[in-house]
């Protein structure tokens, strides 16, 4: 079911008997927010928006200017189908404003909404294709693997494959295309992808899709994590995202007669992800698990790179389908699956912008692996790595003008705050790695 207008959802909730509509939105860091209202509420929802207060809010407003709203996008209403039938549940995204109806600053809707303003000015639709790897477990105290399945492995080895089919049919009834599903490469991994759509609409689908893994795992009493490590000593689970830009029905970034069937466009925007990978990789992998899973050795790239066919490369630009247009793209592969979508899509933008305003020049492609170079090969090939943690990320995205105009000075900086505090944390924590080492010895 698709809305396009309040028109169309006052008429489903009646049809449907719709019993409560869950208002979503997302704090700074990514997580879902949400609260229900009635049928009753709902026009002056979708005409006035809802009150809150802001400030509990991770991000949001300090308590002395508290007061905001959310206003439910219409386009976005959906039933819920892990809640019970008799009685549907709906649920829709909330844009956030402030109380004299303007874009609140810390709503990370808005950050992407803006500079995908600022890509249409220039005739460019943002597409992608995120493609999320989660762990399923018996439960949130301890990674208690379900199955020892590898790679695209079938029943009986791979134990999830009733779990990934009741999500995608939960995500095929909620309007989410899904292209194709399978096992990982570690124990109990999964990977499920969704087709490709435009920006704001992806990021609204990827909160969707985190939220039914976990509730359809949920419902079969497992835990399902997008923990970016949760297992030493095996892969840990990315979020490799395809994207592209196109000029209305034209890929802006195929070119038939150029020897990688690349624009100049697509080689702007390719460099300036190059350009800024370092700067932007504290919103893409922005915990301090996320750099557990950044190490050589683990299919994670960690070089800053780029390669047609080399997986080991931190842009790729797929071959999977030579010469159809629309299948063209670039692949940037280190963010993780636990990033705010909505801030990392903003990001990831915003340094192939600047990479195309800026004509920055592409190097050439690496094909061979880059995990197996030497250091001075890679000094030689002017290889950079990525932050080897937080830390180092943190200190990146501080200096980064790229960062700080595509977040907006508000979520900028409180993002960086709250980084700051986690680091900090971690830093001071005594692990049981430390004790069972130092203990006995020192």
């Amino acid at each position: 079911m698709f809305c396009r207008t309040a028109k169309d959802v006052f008429k489903v909730v009646k049809e449907k008997d719709v019993s409560f509509i869950q208002c979503w939105f997302t704090d700074v860091l990514g997580m879902l927010k949400s609260f229900s209202i009635t049928p009753t509420e709902l026009e002056e929802a979708l005409t006035e928006g809802m009150g809150f207060d802001g400030s509990s809010i991770e991000g949001f407003a300090r308590i002395e200017e508290s007061d905001m709203i959310a206003k439910p996008d219409p386009t976005t209403f959906q039933l819920i189908p892990w809640r019970p039938q008799d009685r549907p549940v709906a649920r829709m995204f909330c844009d956030i404003l402030e109380p004299d109806g303007s874009p609140y600053k810390g709503d990370c809707r808005y950050v992407l909404k803006r500079i995908l303003r600022r890509a249409a000015e220039k005739g460019y639709t943002f597409y992608l294709g995120p493609e999320l790897e989660y762990f399923y477990f018996e439960s949130n105290t301890e990674p208690k693997i379900l199955d020892k399945g590898g790679y695209f492995d079938t029943p009986p080895l791979d134990r999830g494959n009733d779990l990934r089919r009741a999500t995608i049919l939960a995500l095929q009834q909620m309007g989410i295309d899904v292209e194709y599903s399978h096992h990982e490469v570690a124990p109990s991994q999964h990977e499920v992808d969704l087709r490709y759509d435009e920006a704001l609409r992806m990021a609204d689908k990827t909160m969707t899709y985190r939220i039914a893994v976990k509730e359809i795992a949920r419902s079969m009493g497992l835990y399902a994590t997008f923990m970016p490590k949760p297992i030493f000593g095996v892969n840990g689970s990315g979020m490799h995202t395809h994207q592209s830009l196109f000029i209305g029905d034209k890929n802006a970034f195929y070119d038939p007669d150029d020897p990688y069937h690349l624009t100049d466009i697509a080689k702007w925007y390719i460099a300036g992800l190059l350009k800024h990978a370092r700067e932007i990789t504290a919103i893409t992998s922005q915990w301090v698990n996320s750099y557990k899973r950044l190490v050589p050795g683990y299919e994670a790239p960690v070089y800053i790179s780029w390669a047609r066919r080399n997986r080991s490369t931190l842009v790729r630009v797929p071959m999977y389908k030579p010469g159809k247009e629309k299948a063209m793209r670039v692949e940037f592969r280190s963010p993780d699956p636990a990033c705010n979508p909505y801030l990392a899509f903003a990001v990831m933008l915003a340094a192939g912008l600047e990479g195309i305003e800026k004509r920055y020049p592409l190097p050439d492609p690496v094909e061979e692996d880059v995990y197996h170079l030497s250091p001075e090969e890679k000094r030689q090939l002017g290889i950079e790595s990525l932050p080897n943690n937080l830390f180092e990320a943190i200190l990146e995205v501080e200096n980064s003008e790229v960062v700080r105009n595509a977040l907006g000075d508000h979520i900028f900086y409180k993002f960086i705050q709250n980084k700051r505090i986690e680091w900090d944390n971690y830093r001071i924590h005594v692990s049981q790695y430390e004790v069972e080492k130092y203990l006995p010895i020192l």
